[in-house]
């Protein structure tokens, strides 16, 4: 009995605190930042176990190993919650009469949101900490504009719909460190490096440039709300998707040169 009512007495007071409606984007935040520690912790543990090459890597290639776990973790996590919600949810939907699109978010939305606010700031503060052997200035400027609009989003409740469109392009960091996995073991001439080439070309022109447009087109057909926003809302759904598709296409021109090289040793 006594336990019963310690559990009961928990959960009340989880519900309460922890996953209370002004509560959940700072619980969410600590819960994405200690996913991550907890991620790179097990990392490190399974390839020191499992990975005999893991040992002869210089540390900054251990750091980059360890951190990569992390942004495919997250990029999993991302990708599944803002496919839900842009394809499958209601709670975006024209359908659903519930006010302005750009106002609309849950408690799960929120939630998820914050998880990703606790994997950019750490991963910036691992760019920072390492920097540049984890990215330059490009990677710099790409987190800050994320924690900007991400943050924004999931502390304001606007334009949620808008920020998991742009969260889906996280879609293509599996395949980005797997072909950097797969670098590091010295399997670059193999097949899997070349197939893996493929799917991050398709992945990354679906993800980060189509759907960018799609993004575009839906803000156009909803301006009437979507300039209903605060002013910085408003700037954060007008500027940070325009600057990313500006980073994506340059990043794809890479990409294209990098897979026409590849192809080209493999004739």
């Amino acid at each position: 009995m006594e336990i019963k009512s310690y559990q009961n007495q928990a959960g009340a007071l989880l519900k309460e605190y922890v996953l209370a409606d002004s509560f959940i984007p700072y619980a969410s935040i600590i819960g994405g930042l200690v996913a991550c520690k907890m991620v790179y912790d097990l990392t490190q543990l399974i390839s020191v176990v499992h990975f005999k090459s893991f040992s002869s890597l210089s540390k900054v290639q251990r750091n980059e190993w360890n951190n990569r776990s992390i942004s495919t973790f997250h990029a999993i996590f991302i990708t599944v919650m803002s496919l839900y919600f842009v394809f499958w949810s209601d709670l975006y939907s024209d359908e659903l009469l519930a006010g302005f699109v750009t106002f609309r978010s849950s408690s799960l939305s929120t939630f998820s949101l914050g998880v990703s606010v606790g994997y950019f700031l750490a991963d910036l503060g691992m760019i920072c900490w390492f920097y540049p052997s984890l990215g330059g200035m490009e990677y710099v400027v790409h987190h800050l504009l994320s924690v900007a609009g991400v943050a924004y989003a999931m502390l304001t409740g606007e334009g949620q719909l808008y920020t998991y469109m742009v969260l889906i392009s996280e879609t293509t960091t599996p395949g980005i460190n797997l072909r950097w996995y797969l670098d590091v073991a010295g399997m670059k001439r193999s097949g899997a490096y070349v197939m893996n080439g493929v799917v991050i070309f398709f992945a990354w022109l679906v993800a980060r440039i189509l759907l960018f447009i799609y993004l575009f087109y839906h803000v156009y057909l909803h301006y009437d709300q979507v300039k209903q926003m605060h002013n910085i809302g408003l700037f954060l759904v007008l500027v940070v998707p325009s600057v990313l598709a500006v980073m994506n296409l340059m990043w794809f021109a890479k990409i294209i040169k990098g897979l026409k090289k590849t192809l080209t040793k493999r004739q």
